[in-house]
């Protein structure tokens, strides 16, 4: 995977990402936090989850070892769910401009949360980060239709290279 390839995979997953919170600030406080029965039961606790993914794998590119995953209700409402993953964003944007055209194929090694010792080239890592984005920002989309709302635009990676 080329230097190019990272950073189209950071441009869409956080394009993806803006559409999915174009969506969600048309919900209520109540809409917002409702428990609808998914994996992470709200919205919130959902984008929480995909807030706290992305910082786990950004402290552990950083040499770091996260230790979990932090309480949902600090994200209040849509406006501070946006300024989280935005600070995210810039720092897997430093982080992928400091590791640079070479860093790519770059190992990390790390342990997993159940302490097993782990290993991936830096590209795996970051197709993960965007995969698992996709992953919850769909099940955001089952959540929103659930509520009623409208759902975000397309999200699919072609439509994204489509208007590129």
């Amino acid at each position: 995977m080329t230097f190019d390839d990272l950073n189209n995979l950071v441009d869409y997953n956080y394009w993806a990402r803006d559409r999915v919170l174009e969506a969600v600030s048309a919900l209520t406080p109540e809409q917002f936090t409702r428990d609808l029965g998914n994996s992470f039961s709200s919205v919130r606790d959902t984008i929480a989850h995909l807030c706290d993914a992305e910082s786990i794998w950004v402290t552990r590119w950083r040499g770091g070892q996260p230790t979990g995953f932090q309480k949902a209700e600090r994200i209040t409402d849509v406006a501070s769910a946006r300024a989280e993953w935005a600070s995210l964003e810039a720092g897997v944007r430093e982080f992928v401009r400091e590791l640079g055209p070479e860093g790519a194929d770059q190992v990390f090694e790390y342990k997993d949360f159940r302490g097993a010792d782990r290993s991936n080239a830096f590209w795996e890592m970051l197709q993960h980060v965007v995969n698992h984005g996709s992953y919850h920002r769909g099940q955001i989309t089952t959540m929103l239709r659930q509520l009623g709302a409208k759902p975000p635009q397309f999200m699919d990676i072609i439509v994204f290279y489509r208007e590129r």
